[in-house]
């Protein structure tokens, strides 16, 4: 199940999308084990034409990991308040990633829950804030081995299906590219995304 670098040495809109239905996994020290699917993600481009990516005005001390090799986690800071977890994607010094927006819980939900304040059901992993509070997810993992390691990602439980592309949500720049990838048929992913999927299937049955 273990993921190939050159699986992450290729564009983020590329690895995106095949992201779905792996399995973001984190055991922690005391012996309990998180697991999810991944069911949201999105993709910044390090190619000069993403202004809404961390890497568009070159490195900084908050992107510089964006610039490394592949396959390895960007996590940082949105906000002052919540911790964002992404993968740097392409080869070193191209600095693209892939955000992880949303994982639909498998194993440790209890412990789930207690990181997430008593949080429950799709409350639980429906943003990238709240996927990495209840993944216990912190700044210090930036840079780890996203392949190795106690959290890691691994390849997909089964082939995703019913996948969909639309615009990425929080951001202010790029708004039009449709760099978000989320499978149709899951409750886990964002409430803005089922919306907007909402809407676009309501416009194009009224057409």
């Amino acid at each position: 199940m273990r993921l190939p670098a050159s699986f992450f040495a290729r564009r983020a809109i590329e690895v995106a999308p095949e992201l779905l239905g792996c399995r973001l996994i984190h055991e922690l020290p005391d012996g309990s084990r998180l697991a999810g699917r991944i069911v949201e993600v999105e993709a910044y481009l390090g190619d000069g034409t993403d202004g809404a990516s961390h890497s568009h005005r070159g490195p900084t001390p908050r992107s510089r990991t964006m610039f490394g090799p592949p396959g390895h986690f960007y996590v940082y800071r949105s906000m002052g308040i919540h911790r964002c977890a992404n993968i740097v994607c392409e080869p070193e010094g191209h600095a693209s990633a892939v955000l992880l927006r949303a994982v639909e819980p498998l194993e440790g939900q209890a412990r789930m829950r207690v990181l997430r304040g008593e949080r429950d059901g799709v409350e639980l992993c429906n943003g990238p804030g709240k996927l990495c509070q209840a993944f216990d997810i912190e700044l210090a993992h930036d840079g780890h081995d996203a392949r190795d390691g106690a959290l890691r990602v691994e390849g997909p439980v089964r082939n995703a299906t019913h996948i969909m592309a639309g615009p990425r949500i929080g951001i202010s720049k790029a708004v039009e590219l449709p760099y978000r990838f989320f499978l149709a048929n899951s409750p886990w992913v964002t409430r803005s995304s089922l919306n907007r999927a909402a809407r676009t299937c309501s416009k194009a049955r009224r057409a």
